[in-house]
């Protein structure tokens, strides 16, 4: 069909390991989400390296203290500078790194697109805001790249990395059991993905639509593609329009 050719070209085969360090205050809270399921099989397939970095080990205040009052009086506490730039500069020390990602709600909105581009990536550093903000030199000298995950604000940017790294991580080569499925999911080619059924064909009268039963697998294809696009005109638009 002609209107395959708008869809992304597949991602080349990385054959590097993936590393991911994450700097945050409360480590405890990314413990979780990154030691189960798909991420923990990446982990120990290999494929990803992922390292939490309590920023308290960084800073040189006796009490661990990393935050501070904020310069004009604004309400809330700051990050400071220096424990912040300790750990970048220890990694940076260590290896190279492609990206060091601030996660802040005014940073570009993430989308499947970004997750594709930083699956290709070999090192990242993601830094994790806390209580008011960070000292804005952080910003300026320190990050390459600011993203966001939606137009709201959290306690702390430790669920955005855990929602970034959950994103990238499955992109990687043999970490899905079935590689190309990840191709095929909502937003790989500004699409939403079209319904999908398993068995039984027919539940309390509720049926699988016949085509997918037909094992015509051109005349499926196209059912699948038509119905990503009515689902996209109906539910969201903007992707079809090219909307930021």
């Amino acid at each position: 069909m002609e209107e395959e050719s708008r869809r992304l070209p597949l991602l080349p085969f990385r054959v590097r390991l993936m590393r991911i360090d994450i700097i945050t205050v409360v480590p405890e809270l990314l413990e979780s989400p990154l030691n189960v399921s798909i991420i923990q099989r990446a982990k120990n397939k290999g494929l990803v390296d992922i390292n939490i970095h309590n920023l308290r080990d960084y800073t040189l205040n006796k009490h661990r203290k990393v935050d501070d009052y904020p310069f004009g009086g604004e309400a809330g506490m700051v990050m400071t500078i220096q424990p912040v730039d300790a750990c970048i500069s220890a990694l940076k020390a260590e290896r190279d790194y492609d990206e060091v990602i601030f996660v802040s709600p005014d940073g570009e909105t993430f989308n499947q697109g970004i997750a594709n581009s930083l699956s290709m990536l070999d090192n990242i550093i993601i830094l994790c805001g806390h209580y008011k903000g960070i000292d804005y030199r952080i910003r300026e000298h320190l990050v390459t790249r600011e993203i966001s995950i939606g137009d709201y604000v959290l306690t702390g940017g430790e669920l955005p990395a855990a929602v970034i790294t959950d994103a990238v991580v499955r992109l990687l080569p043999g970490v899905i059991g079935d590689e190309m499925s990840a191709f095929s999911d909502s937003f790989q080619d500004n699409l939403l993905a079209p319904p999908i059924y398993t068995r039984p064909a027919d539940y309390k009268g509720w049926k699988v639509p016949d085509i997918l039963l037909s094992g015509h697998e051109a005349k499926i294809a196209e059912w699948r593609y038509d119905q990503a696009i009515e689902r996209t005109q109906r539910l969201r638009p903007d992707l079809l329009r090219g909307d930021k």
